[in-house]
């Protein structure tokens, strides 16, 4: 089922906002002092501990939305990881824990504001849940916008704060600060600190969150795992630093009790500023980190609704996206609800008890790393791959559970009620609506079992989606296919693959035979329809080879079937499929991923307008050839005695100066096509096909134009 998709509008420094800004709020502006009633000075210490306990679900988080960048996160990962039962159960918990979250913050928010502003605090909340809401419909870009702004002023106010706080405690006696504010340094043991831990492990909760918007990330394979360890990076050096700081300056009773526990030390150290400037910066901050938090709530929270909604667990509508771009129905849904909690609960206390669902979903995060990749599922093709496989996904659960356990009966029931709602409603609303399992499936199939075929499909969408990657050679392996431009009408497709093989076995050095046979059981197998009146016929070979390319056009008249038919029997055409593209690949068993990348971007070429009529109209190999290719990475020039180009005649390509990385694929030379080496020596009339990257190409474009005069 085809649906409408999110514009990618965001880069790293968007991604960098979303994760920072959903971890800064009540967790640095709220909790320090609470926890040091419990662990005493060593609170520090405990919000460094839980920074590095993060780092597993964090690895695996970042492994999985590169793999699967879609919207929805957590629920998308979970439902085509472990099933649309754990999916329904990863939707609604992951969807009511941020909808809390945001609220809570906004609560917070309307609280610090009201230190310079006498206002009720609910009703302010609800206005700031309204406004946020509004940005969030006009478009994701907008969204990130302000993000970032307030993101940067947070971090840009703790920067000085954390400075200026330092300065103040080793500008004293250090010696005498340690003894006197840090000692002792647990009040309750261990069992006290590992408690601390689990009640600030969930202030990192909100960096996973930004797996939820990946499907409006640009190029996901580097900015969301960047943007995730700049997030905790960060995260962990504020935190740890402020919160030494508040113990050293702070009396420890009273640090204790303090619920502006920033702010109060803000004021001891920041005195030499003149009135209230101190007190006015950690406000603002405090205001900045609170809205941050709630406005990339409401941002990532909407998208777990519109990708239950894509997948039938919940009302279509829910997967409309707006005239901006943004899924309006899921914003505005999300409003109501988080308006609803404002209005009907105590936010703070009800926030509280979602923690332990937020580490049920850190557990199957980590369990869905280990169920992908055991399900050798080839089109699995994650741009980040998270280290120390499988331990450090066990390590994540193992400390999700015992995590859990601190949080206590409350959140533990909370959480068991949330799933019974959830897989209540997925037997009652969207049983027997969907066709599909996770690839837990896949798993089983291992052990004889069944496994779920539409999962790769799903996939390899997903692989047409992401796209090329840098280190992918698609121009190169394009710029330099052969080309069979077949006039014959009355062929058959086992003479194409003869055709195709013979220039496959010259070029690899292999036995034509093999690759005939291969192609052939492949065909058994079901060729890629790409659409468009094309095909593509593809095999892996156990030799380390680079990619190799054979592009076939085929008369106008010709059908020829791609299943059902015996492909040996050289006299059937077939009247299935009216053919004019035939693509054929090989490639390295070593390199299956980029394997499946090559096909994915050739379906995305062929899908572009009018690829039929420029196939059709092509009048030489060099044009068919460009059809497929990036035209800005891509060019041809003909070397010619009266331009600029004569200074290549009687030149190697190795002697060449080429503009950066740009490369000589093809070389053409009285109507035959030569593959060029460093040693050929370029002659007059040569036409050669070079790629690049793209401000390369425009360097070479100047001798063409040269051509032109």
């Amino acid at each position: 089922m085809a649906h409408e998709k999110l514009e990618k509008q965001l880069g790293l420094w968007d991604v960098y906002a979303i994760a920072t800004g959903a971890m800064f709020s009540s967790g640095f502006f709220l909790l320090p002092g609470i926890a040091a009633a419990i662990t005493g000075p060593s609170v520090f210490i405990a919000y460094f501990v839980s920074g590095l306990l993060v780092l597993p679900t964090m690895f695996s988080v970042a492994e999985l939305a590169t793999a699967m960048p879609k919207a929805g996160g957590t629920y998308y990962i979970i439902d085509r990881s472990l099933g649309p039962v754990m999916g329904t159960v990863g939707g609604y918990g992951s969807w009511l824990a941020l909808v809390l979250k945001s609220a809570f913050a906004l609560i917070g928010m309307g609280a610090y504001i009201s230190i310079f502003v006498e206002l009720p605090i609910v009703p302010v909340a609800v206005v700031l849940t309204i406004a946020f809401g509004v940005l969030n419909i006009v478009g994701a870009k907008e969204t990130t916008a302000l993000q970032k702004v307030l993101v940067a002023a947070l971090i840009s106010i703790m920067t000085f704060y954390i400075a200026q706080g330092l300065f103040s405690v080793f500008s004293a006696d250090f010696f005498e600060v340690t003894r006197n504010q840090f000692t002792p340094l647990f009040i309750d043991g261990a069992t006290g600190f590992w408690a601390t831990v689990g009640m600030v492990f969930v202030s990192y909760a909100g960096l996973t969150k930004v797996a939820s918007v990946a499907e409006e990330v640009r190029n996901p394979d580097r900015n969301i795992p960047w943007g995730m360890f700049l997030s905790i990076m960060s995260a962990i050096f504020v935190y740890v630093a402020g919160v030494f700081i508040m113990v050293s300056v702070l009396d420890p009773a009273e640090f204790r009790e303090d619920l502006t526990p920033v702010a109060t030390a803000g004021e001891a150290f920041m005195s030499w500023l003149p009135g209230e400037t101190g007190i006015i910066l950690v406000v603002i901050a405090a205001v900045a980190a609170f809205a941050s938090t709630g406005n990339a709530g409401i941002m990532s929270a909407s998208r777990y609704p519109l990708a239950m909604a894509r997948d039938k667990l919940i009302d279509n509508r829910f997967s409309k996206i707006g005239s901006m771009g943004t899924p309006v129905i899921a914003i505005i849904a999300t409003v109501f609800l988080m308006i609803f909690f404002l209005v009907a609960f105590n936010v703070a206390q009800v926030a509280k008890l979602a923690s332990a669902f937020q580490l049920l979903l850190f557990g199957l995060l980590n369990l869905a790393v280990i169920v992908m990749r055991e399900s050798k599922i080839e089109e699995y093709d994650p741009g980040f791959n998270s280290p120390f496989y499988p331990w450090i996904q066990i390590a994540g659960m193992i400390l999700s559970a015992i995590l859990i356990l601190e949080m206590g009966l409350l959140s533990i029931l909370f959480t068991l009620v949330v799933s019974i709602f959830s897989i209540g409603w997925f037997y009652y609303y969207a049983y027997g609506k969907i066709d599909r399992e996770g690839a837990i499936f896949h798993v089983t199939a291992r052990l004889g079992k069944r496994k779920d075929q539409g999962l790769e499909r799903e996939m390899r969408g997903i692989l047409r989606e992401k796209g090329l990657r840098e280190e992918d050679p698609y121009e190169h392996v394009v710029a330099s296919a052969a080309v069979i431009d077949e006039p014959n009408k009355n062929l058959s497709y086992k003479t194409i693959i003869k055709q195709a093989s013979d220039i496959f076995a010259e070029r690899l050095d292999m036995d034509r035979e093999f690759l005939v046979d291969n192609f052939c059981k492949a065909q058994d197998m079901g060729t890629i329809p790409l659409g468009n009146s094309a095909v593509i016929n593809h095999i892996r070979v156990d030799e380390d080879c680079q990619p190799q390319m054979v592009l076939v056009r085929i008369p106008e008249s010709i059908k020829v079937s791609t299943e059902g038919f015996d492909v040996l029997d050289e006299d059937q055409t077939g009247d299935v499929e009216n053919l004019r593209a035939m693509i054929f690949l090989v490639s390295s068993s070593e390199h299956s991923s980029q394997h499946l990348r090559l096909i994915a971007h050739l379906a995305e070429m062929i899908d572009a307008k009018h690829f039929i009529e420029r196939w059709k109209s092509a009048e030489n190999e060099s044009e068919l050839r460009e059809i497929l290719l990036r035209d800005e990475r891509f060019i041809n020039i003909t070397i010619r005695e009266n331009n600029r180009t004569k200074e290549l005649i009687g030149k190697k390509i190795m002697e060449l100066d080429l503009p950066g990385e740009s490369l000589i694929t093809i070389l053409k030379r009285n109507g035959n096509i030569k593959i060029p080496h460093g040693y050929t020596v370029l002659e007059d009339g040569d036409e050669i096909s070079i790629i690049g990257e793209v401000e390369d190409i425009e360097k070479v474009k100047e001798w063409r134009k040269t051509d032109d005069k």
